[in-house]
């Protein structure tokens, strides 16, 4: 099995809450990604930044088969990227 870094398994988690989309900064993070506030922070004043993956990690994890394109019609830089069945089975066994 593929032996996964700290910042790959950060990673290949937040493909797991959903599809990454490319933004304008040259990361990857959630479609409609806003700051959000911890949910015990009673008011709201520390904001939770945005996580984001970088287009390195994005590759190795496409590259090992933990990710994949949504979209092969488009170009890779642009196109969507999701979790696959074997990237859950390795979130799973190596939690």
């Amino acid at each position: 099995m593929t032996e996964l870094t700290p910042a790959l398994i950060s990673a290949l988690k937040l493909a797991k809450d959903g599809d990454l989309h490319p933004q304008p900064t040259n990361k990857w993070t959630h479609e409609n990604a806003t700051v959000t506030y911890a949910k015990n922070d009673r008011w709201k004043e520390r904001p939770q930044k945005i996580k984001s993956v970088t287009p390195k990690s994005i590759e190795e994890l496409s590259n090992s088969g933990l990710i994949e394109r949504r979209n092969l019609d488009t170009d890779a830089a642009k196109d969507v990227y999701g979790i696959t069945m074997a990237g859950k089975m390795w979130l799973l066994k190596n939690k």
